[in-house]
């Protein structure tokens, strides 16, 4: 049911340091920080022969990132983002096996634009996984 790795989400206090440390010292190409209101996140891209890794810094507060740090003071992995073909079909027979779905259960617009939805941590290994549609 799974696709690809997406990416690796990576919570972080600075943005702008954590931008300038991948992309000066490890040499990587980085999108420009792009606000994601609806997610309470401003989010650079870090571009990966293979994958991505998304550096998420909280916007407002009320971020779950914010929260995250509250708890991760030095930041960290926060989630693995996996594609999949059908993000209905998959939420539904996610959710016949027993799985969480996050939220409302119905899809968001991502930061690449594609619907996601997010699997509650323990149901998969104490990690918070996101699933785009591909």
């Amino acid at each position: 049911m799974i696709g690809r790795l997406n990416h690796v989400a990576i919570a972080v206090k600075d943005l702008e340091a954590s931008t300038a440390l991948y992309r000066d010292t490890l040499g990587a190409r980085v999108s420009q920080p792009q606000p994601e209101p609806e997610h309470g996140v401003t989010v650079v891209f870090v571009e990966l022969p293979n994958t991505k890794i998304e550096l998420l810094e909280p916007l407002g507060a009320d971020s779950p990132i914010a929260k995250f740090l509250e708890r991760n003071a030095d930041g960290g992995i926060h989630h693995i983002c996996y594609e999949v073909d059908d993000i209905l079909a998959a939420r539904d027979r996610l959710k016949a096996q027993g799985a969480r779905v996050l939220g409302s259960g119905e899809p968001r617009i991502g930061a690449h634009g594609k619907p996601v939805l997010f699997l509650h941590p323990k149901d998969f290994l104490g990690t918070l996984v996101e699933l785009e549609q591909a």
